[in-house]
């Protein structure tokens, strides 16, 4: 067991030094089987090694929330603009045409609402999952949360378990409660959590120092846009975190929210793989929404 009185801070991260067994364009993935690989490359640009995650699953907690009220009229229009797609499988078969032909991040637990306690979820039969023919399957963890810490983190590694078995990955999804702090030291060790349990990817949360977040962390990190913020914001917020070091964003509200959805996701798109800065992003959402 670790000695929890001398647990010292992590210092030495070698912050912009890549892995000298780097030999595949998705970090830490090089020793995987060929199939996973497969899954990872239709989610990760082969060309650039990022990706534009669009997630729209709110509506398993949330409901039919703002912007997710009709997702055929709503979401559909932005696929071709997204290397990934991340919802639920209802959503999944009763919305999304398979002719878009997109790899899908199956958002793969599900339990409470918010309309009561959060986080008290159980993972689905991944045989929904091989049907659907998924890229990825994302499990959320609560960490630090006293109630359901243990329980989801063994819904990841039980779903890791079973995604090893039939060659689908595993993305690890870092929950913040109220009384978390949003700081690099949370975000680095659950992220490290997540991998250090077999996640393939790990989405979390861009803070200050989130350079640190993602030196530390053994695969890719993908940010969460969070909530709703001005365009010129968000796009900064992708720009800060791909400098950072994460390998993609997996963003909702602050683009199916924006006033403008299918100029937003192009200019985040541009943001993530031509390396545009975030003021050149926010110009070409201005061209696009005219």
């Amino acid at each position: 067991m670790a000695d929890l009185d001398d647990l010292r801070k992590g210092n030495n991260f070698a912050i912009g030094v890549t892995s000298g067994e780097q030999r595949f364009h998705v970090k830490g993935a090089a020793n995987l089987p060929w199939g996973m690989k497969d899954q990872l490359s239709r989610i990760f640009n082969p060309a650039t090694g990022k990706a534009v995650m669009l997630a729209f699953d709110h509506g398993f907690i949330m409901g039919p929330t703002s912007g997710l009220e009709r997702i055929d009229l709503n979401i559909l229009p932005l696929v071709e603009y997204a290397d990934c797609l991340m919802c639920t499988r209802g959503i999944l078969q009763s919305v999304v045409p398979p002719t878009v032909n997109k790899p899908v991040c199956l958002r793969s637990d599900a339990g409470t609402s918010i309309l009561t306690e959060l986080n008290d979820n159980v993972i689905i039969d991944i045989e929904d999952a091989i049907r659907l023919n998924v890229s990825a399957m994302a499990v959320m963890l609560a960490i630090g949360d006293t109630s359901y810490e243990a329980k989801t983190i063994a819904n990841l590694y039980k779903m890791v378990d079973l995604g090893s078995r039939y060659g689908i990955p595993v993305m690890g999804v870092t929950a913040v409660g109220k009384q978390m702090a949003r700081d690099a030291r949370y975000f680095g060790l659950a992220s490290r959590i997540c991998a250090e349990n077999g996640a393939h990817i790990v989405k979390t949360y861009y803070c200050e120092g989130f350079d640190k977040v993602a030196a530390a962390c053994p695969v890719p990190v993908v940010i969460a846009g969070g909530k709703k913020l001005p365009e010129k914001e968000a796009l900064e917020l992708c720009y800060k975190a791909i400098q950072d070091g994460a390998a993609g964003v997996d963003m909702g509200r602050n683009v199916f929210q924006s006033p403008s959805t299918q100029a937003m996701i192009q200019a985040v798109h541009a943001v993530v793989h031509t390396g545009i800065t975030a003021e050149q992003g926010y110009e070409l959402y201005q061209d696009l929404a005219k």
